[in-house]
């Protein structure tokens, strides 16, 4: 009887990928948080650059349109007097800057207001009174690539530790206004600026910590401070209970190889087939019997005792335990129930826990018992060869009848045998057969009678079956109907013979016959025997 083992391994390799699964949904969630914290920030601060250029380009246009440009067009009219436009208006009084000092000085406003937000308004044509600026190499390109197409704007985002970095470029487009200065002014390395032309670029630089980003999922990462509480609790359950499991699984399987060694040694109490049948639940361990129609088997050993005084203790244990196992075998093999060895008497019978049906259980019985004589016959062979002069005769008798078979004894102690007078006809036949013989009641004789040759035996009678019994001595076993196949067996004191038909080798009937005709003329020499000699 075995426990079912929950599989280690199976949990094991489980619980592995149900921590892959876990850490990989935790480790999921902040990856996710912070692909869309690095693409909201990326996104936020291209749009706040490009508001911020925006605005700045918008109060240059219009500062450029509506203020210079009125006192540039009031000077071309012939006002010699009045507000001039300089770079240098801080040392001019009543002088008004020009449009690119407005946004120069409006980029350093806001970033005196904003200390993570830079401008810068450069060009690589500043006019001579100006220090040159310094471009790097984003700038340069960008103002390269502006040159051929005004119409798009460039950004460049970085991210060194946890702070992001944009670079958000425009260009800076000459207006009406803007070329009639340009060309005009006595300090502009240029004066052939056409309306629409790139004069530099407008940059607006903003740098912002991803911690501030970061915080504004405070909820976010709370939730995901729980379930990862959650999941790292589970993780810590799920080891647990794999230790418990493979603690569980040790005490299993002790149990389970305890379980095996006990029934392995109850087995050996009992016949297989009751065993099996108790152990996968088929018959249940309760006081209960059936009555069934059986075919009874009965053995006993002619003239044990004194058999036992002739052997030593040892060599007879040896022998009787060989005998017994011998027949066990046989009787297995054939479907036979041993119920019980009874010193060296053996009852099996046929019916019960399987059957095939009335005829055929007792076929295999007549067969088993025939069997079992040939067997003996070469085991005695082998023990004469041994040292034992005369090894065990064998009596059988055999009888199909209703019997009650089960469970009988106490509910602390019981024995599955079979109760009833045909089971004691079975070992009264048994008692009145010959050494080496088989005898059989008419019941089983009408059930195996085209197997068998018999012969009628006087009748008995015997107490609690009130009818005259007629028994039949087996003479040989048939293998069909037409008696050509035939098994012959005799077991005496002196002869042991079994002479199988179907089995016989063509090449080896000359030698049996050969045999045979010189046990005959053996016997045809002998002195006959003394009147009263012969056997009881």
């Amino acid at each position: 009887m075995k426990v079912a083992v929950i599989s280690e391994s199976a949990a094991r390799r489980s619980g592995y990928w149900l921590i892959v699964v876990v850490l990989a949904m935790l480790a999921g969630l902040p990856l996710a948080v912070w692909l869309d914290i690095s693409d909201l920030s990326g996104n936020t601060l291209r749009r706040q650059a490009r508001d911020m250029s925006s605005l700045i380009s918008s109060i240059r246009s219009y500062y450029s349109a509506n203020v210079v440009g009125r006192v540039l067009a009031a000077h071309a009219s012939g006002a010699t007097g009045g507000t001039v436009v300089s770079h240098t208006y801080a040392n001019i009084p009543g002088a008004i800057p020009l449009p690119a000092t407005l946004s120069l000085e409006l980029g350093d406003v806001i970033k005196e207001q904003q200390a993570n937000i830079t401008y810068r308004f450069v060009s690589d044509l500043p006019f001579e009174s100006r220090a040159s600026h310094e471009l790097d190499d984003f700038e340069r390109q960008a103002l390269a690539a502006l040159r051929a197409n005004p119409q798009q704007t460039l950004n460049d985002l970085t991210r060194v530790g946890l702070t992001d970095t944009l670079r958000f470029i425009t260009p800076v487009v000459m207006g009406q206004a803007c070329v009639a200065c340009h060309n005009t002014h006595p300090e502009s390395p240029k004066t052939d600026w056409k309306v629409g032309d790139v004069r530099g670029i407008q940059e607006v630089i903003i740098r912002q910590p991803y911690a501030s980003n970061v915080f504004a999922f405070k909820y976010l990462l709370c939730y995901f401070l729980f379930v990862a509480v959650i999941g790292l609790s589970f993780i810590v359950l799920q080891r647990q209970q794999t230790r418990a499991i493979h603690s569980a699984n040790q005490d299993l399987e002790a149990a389970n190889e305890f379980l095996a060694s006990v029934s392995m040694k109850i087995s050996r109490y009992l016949s297989p087939q009751i065993y099996k049948s108790i152990f996968s639940g088929q018959k249940d361990v309760v006081v209960h019997t059936e009555r069934k129609r059986l075919t009874i088997f009965f053995s006993d050993i002619k003239d044990f005792t004194a058999t036992t005084e002739r052997l030593q203790p040892e060599a007879l244990t040896e022998m009787l335990n060989e005998y017994l196992t011998e027949m066990s075998n046989i009787a297995l093999e054939h479907g036979g129930t041993v119920d019980k060895f009874i010193g060296d008497a053996m009852l099996v019978f046929f019916g019960d826990p399987e059957t095939k049906g009335p005829e055929e259980d007792a076929k295999a019985c007549l067969r088993m018992a025939v069997d079992m004589q040939r067997r003996l016959g070469e085991l005695k062979d082998r023990w004469r060869r041994n040292g034992t002069e005369e090894p065990f005769v064998v009596r059988m008798g055999i009888n199909s009848g209703y019997c009650n078979v089960g469970n009988f004894g106490s509910s602390d102690r019981m024995d599955y045998t079979i109760i009833g007078a045909e089971a004691n006809l079975a070992a009264r036949l048994q008692s009145i057969a010959q050494g080496g013989e088989i005898v059989i009641s008419y019941e089983t004789y009408a059930l195996v009678n085209e197997i068998v040759d018999a012969h009628p035996l006087p009748p008995i009678t015997m107490k609690g079956i009130q009818r005259e019994i007629v028994p039949y001595g087996v003479d040989r076993l048939t293998l069909g109907v037409d008696h050509k196949s035939r098994v012959l067996s005799e077991h005496l004191s002196g002869l042991d013979l079994h002479l199988d038909m179907s089995r016989l080798e063509p090449a080896d009937r000359p030698r049996v016959r050969t045999a045979l005709k010189e046990a005959i003329a053996a016997l045809d020499e002998a002195a006959p025997e003394p009147a009263g000699s012969g056997e009881p």
